[in-house]
């Protein structure tokens, strides 16, 4: 049996290393013993070593030596209604310190945060709005990110009584308080987010002209088709201002089942987009684009995935994109314009060099000798 080399950390190296002939090495998912058969959607990997993973029946698991062990966490609120929630997203910064996002309606939307290595939890925001859900989480720092969901209403709207009129809400907090919205969009007719991977959501911080750019992108979807919204704030010069650019992609199909899925960068230019029709897993047209001017305009893949993906992330050891979803999962050397094909395994989400799945599925991604 050929033996596998792990990606991440020093192993990396090994990665790069080119096959006779200047061939890239073939890769492959190495399966973990996760020890959980809850569905898992949320997966972070802090350097390779130190990796945390999230899923149903308030499941989190955590490992600490690159996936050879995976341990099962205390349950948030274990003792109260904590088995109940579904873990869609987690962002770690160690192997003591990490934030987990429930995804469900109204209440059942919460964030916790741990400090000693998963043995207790912290409640530290609850969604107060009946009707809202919570889609994505990603922070900048422990105290300071942004949640994409779907509220109830908005008070600022003319009629605060209706529903999802906007499509998401972006909030930053200080000490964990939802008390300052600091972006939010008009949804059209039909038009949500997805909870698939949390990755519907991508921030990153950026030097320019006129100072540093903090910018967020995120990625929509539904029966009124896709948009790709971009948030900047210049915090360099006076007075700081804050740019606003909504790019529609047509290129994806359209109905409630369908969409962009997740959203993720190269650098500033360069990003990509995955998804397509969650319940057709196996129809591959429509299930990527790409741009190269910062998400003005995007490209359908040329020759797109092999089936619908609810994640995408760049790797920069291997100088590639990785795409993954429930029917498998597809590389790209070239930005995007090409996929191959890598297995044809059941996913859900990607923190490379991890991927985790239904059943307490999680691979690790390394190459063959």
């Amino acid at each position: 049996m050929a033996a596998i080399v792990a990606l991440g950390g020093v192993l990396g190296a090994c990665v790069l290393a080119q096959k006779p002939g200047g061939k890239a090495p073939a890769l492959s998912w190495t399966m973990q013993e996760s020890g959980t058969t809850a569905g898992l959607r949320g997966i972070y990997s802090v350097d390779g070593k130190v990796a945390w993973a999230s899923g149903t029946e308030g499941t989190v698991l955590r490992t600490v030596d690159g996936g050879a062990h995976w341990a099962k966490c205390a349950v948030p609120d274990g003792d109260k209604d904590g088995a109940t929630l579904d873990f869609r997203g987690v962002q770690a910064w160690d192997e003591k310190t990490a934030v987990v996002m429930a995804s469900g309606p109204g209440e059942k939307s919460r964030l916790y945060k741990t400090v000693d290595g998963c043995r207790s939890w912290e409640l530290l925001l609850k969604n107060e709005k009946k009707d809202g859900f919570w889609d994505a989480l990603r922070m900048w720092d422990q105290k300071d990110g942004f949640l994409a969901g779907d509220p109830e209403s908005n008070p600022d709207l003319d009629d605060p009584t209706s529903k999802r009129l906007y499509l998401s809400e972006f909030t930053s907090w200080n000490g964990f308080s939802d008390d300052s919205t600091l972006y939010s969009t008009r949804a059209k007719s039909g038009e949500s987010a997805f909870a698939a991977s949390n990755s519907s959501i991508t921030l990153a911080p950026f030097r320019t002209k006129e100072g540093e750019s903090r910018e967020v992108w995120f990625a929509t979807g539904g029966s009124s088709g896709s948009r790709v919204i971009n948030f900047q704030h210049f915090n360099g010069g006076e007075p700081e201002r804050e740019v606003v650019t909504v790019v529609d992609v047509p290129t994806f199909p359209r109905s409630e089942s369908s969409g962009i899925f997740s959203i993720a960068l190269k650098n500033e230019i360069s990003l990509i987009v995955v998804g397509g029709d969650y319940t057709k897993p196996n129809e591959s047209v429509s299930t990527a684009a790409w741009t190269s001017d910062g998400g003005r305009t995007w490209t359908a893949a040329r020759r797109p995935p092999h089936g619908y993906r609810s994640s995408v992330a760049w790797s920069d050891e291997l100088k590639a994109w990785i795409a993954a979803g429930t029917n498998g999962s597809d590389i790209s050397r070239d930005d995007g314009k090409t996929w191959a094909s890598l297995d044809d395994g059941n996913w859900n989400a990607l923190s490379l060099p991890f991927v985790v799945g239904p059943k307490g599925r999680i691979g690790k991604l390394g190459t063959r000798e």
